[in-house]
């Protein structure tokens, strides 16, 4: 295993919520730290950016009251994700607030920079960058990152190409530090392999989108739900970054999924919080292959006790 930092030790399952671009909200990140899993949440999600010190106060203050009525069996830490690109006018009030509130993990992600690691480091925080390929992992932790999450190929929204074979033992060739692997994952059986390869955690978001705390449609849901791999476009049209959708929410919208132009990654823009396009977060799904493992719509607390309950099994199949 990997030298974990204390934040990271003692999960009851190695498993990290991925931050959800305006789906991740308070309660959904609050439900995923008392199931076990570090429950994590975009800065940028809360709109306006004063909202982000109510919801950064509630979720430790909720968390603090359920460890002290739980003395036993503590919530995971929680993660705040903050997008470190030349277009985010909101990081430098964001990372304030993340200071004053000593968010234990922070998520960087589309840049990487050493002033904003230096200052999750002075009240003894932890930074997660993620990448989609080697180069890009070791400038992330040249500039101070503590650990990575490799995004492989299959994950929802922004997602690399590379096989999680090739990119975790690549990056395993020179870090030994905090590794989360992103890509398809949604079974307990995938949480194991995820380890086996060489990753410390699972990052898993897709199938957190269909659990009632997620701030996301019903019809998206559903989409969700009712999709599997078969379901996901890979595009760079929406933000200009290649990513994956749902390819029912682009039909919707009046394309063609099979004949997507190329977008311009100079059109990606953060300003204010809006995210690059309105249409790309609000009308298009980001999705990942994963979801023909996603059967119904429930809660977080029972998607958690399946994960655990599959990855107890996995492990004992094993060893028969």
């Amino acid at each position: 295993m990997s030298k974990l930092p204390p934040v990271l030790r003692n999960l009851s399952l190695p498993v990290i919520g991925s931050p959800l671009f305006i789906i991740s909200n308070p309660k959904l990140v609050i439900e995923q730290c008392k199931a076990g899993v570090i429950g994590a949440m975009p800065a940028l999600n809360a709109r306006p950016a004063a909202q982000l010190e109510e919801w950064l106060h509630e979720i430790t203050e909720t968390l603090a009251a359920y460890n002290k009525a739980n003395p036993d069996k503590p919530a995971a830490p929680f993660a705040i994700n903050q997008i470190v690109h030349k277009s985010n006018d909101r990081l430098q009030h964001d990372m304030e607030m993340v200071v004053k509130y000593k968010v234990p993990i922070v998520i960087t992600s589309l840049g990487a920079r050493t002033d904003v690691n230096e200052a999750i480091h002075s009240y003894g925080g932890v930074v997660l960058h993620d990448i989609i390929n080697n180069f890009f992992a070791k400038k992330a932790i040249e500039k101070g990152a503590d650990g990575l999450i490799a995004v492989a190929a299959g994950a929802g929204g922004h997602a690399g190409v590379k096989s999680p074979f090739a990119l975790i033992q690549e990056i395993r060739q020179w870090f030994d530090g905090p590794l989360a692997l992103s890509g398809s994952i949604s079974t307990g059986g995938q949480v194991l392999a995820a380890q086996a390869m060489g990753a410390d955690f699972a990052y898993i978001g897709s199938a957190f989108i269909a659990t009632h705390e997620a701030r996301a449609s019903d019809a998206y849901k559903q989409a969700i739900v009712d999709g599997n791999s078969d379901d996901i476009v890979y595009s760079s049209l929406f933000t200009g970054v290649h990513g994956n959708y749902l390819k029912p929410s682009i039909i919707a919208a009046g394309m063609d999924p099979d004949n997507l132009p190329e977008g311009d990654v100079t059109t990606m823009n953060f300003a204010g919080g809006e995210g690059s396009k309105s249409k790309a977060w609000k009308d298009i799904w980001g999705c990942g292959q994963g979801i023909g493992a996603v059967t119904e719509v429930t809660s977080v607390a029972s998607y958690v006790a399946k994960l655990r309950r599959e990855y107890e099994e996995a492990k004992a199949a094993l060893l028969k």
